[in-house]
C-alpha cells in the first residue's frame, strides 16, 4: 500500500506540476499576446503619427507654393501694367510729335503762302520762256517782244 500511496502522491505531483506548467504557459501566451498587441497598437499609432506628419508637410509644401505663385502672379501683373504704362506714355509722345510736325508743317505751309503772295507772276503768254525772254532759241513761230 505504501507504493501505491507513493505513485498516487507522485501522479498528484504530476497532474500540479502540469496544472502549474499549463497556467504558466496560459499566463505567457496570454502575456506573449498583450505584448503583440501593444506593439501592434504602437506601430499602427507611429504609422498614423508619419502618415500625419507627411500630410502635414504635403499641405505646408501646398500652401508654400500657393503663397510663391500668388506672388509670381502679382509680379506678372505688375510687369503687365508697367509695359502698358511705357506703351501708353509712347504712344503719346508719338502723338505729340505728329501734332508737332502737323503744327510746323502748317506754320511753314502759311509763310509760304504768304511769301506766294509777294513774290511776282510770270507774265503770261511767255511760251515757256523767262519773263519776256526767249534764250537764244529761234524758232519759226517764236517771236518775242521785249
Amino acid at each position: 500500500m505504501n507504493i501505491q500511496l507513493e505513485q498516487m502522491k507522485q501522479k498528484q505531483e504530476c497532474e500540479k506540476r502540469k496544472r502549474i506548467a499549463e497556467k504558466k504557459h496560459k499566463e505567457w501566451v496570454q502575456k506573449k499576446r498583450e505584448e503583440e498587441r501593444r506593439e501592434r497598437e504602437q506601430k499602427l499609432s507611429k504609422e498614423m503619427a508619419e502618415k500625419a506628419t507627411r500630410e502635414l508637410e504635403k499641405m505646408q509644401l501646398q500652401e508654400k507654393a500657393e503663397v510663391k505663385y500668388k506672388e509670381w502672379l502679382k509680379k506678372k501683373r505688375a510687369e503687365e501694367a508697367e509695359r502698358k504704362k511705357k506703351e501708353k506714355e509712347k504712344e503719346k509722345e508719338r502723338e505729340t510729335e505728329l501734332q508737332e510736325k502737323k503744327a510746323r508743317s502748317e506754320k511753314v505751309f502759311k509763310e509760304w503762302l504768304q511769301n506766294a503772295r509777294n513774290k511776282p507772276r510770270p507774265v503770261l503768254n511767255g511760251y515757256g520762256f523767262p519773263p519776256g525772254k526767249s534764250a537764244g532759241l529761234y524758232f519759226f513761230y517764236t517771236y518775242v517782244v521785249s
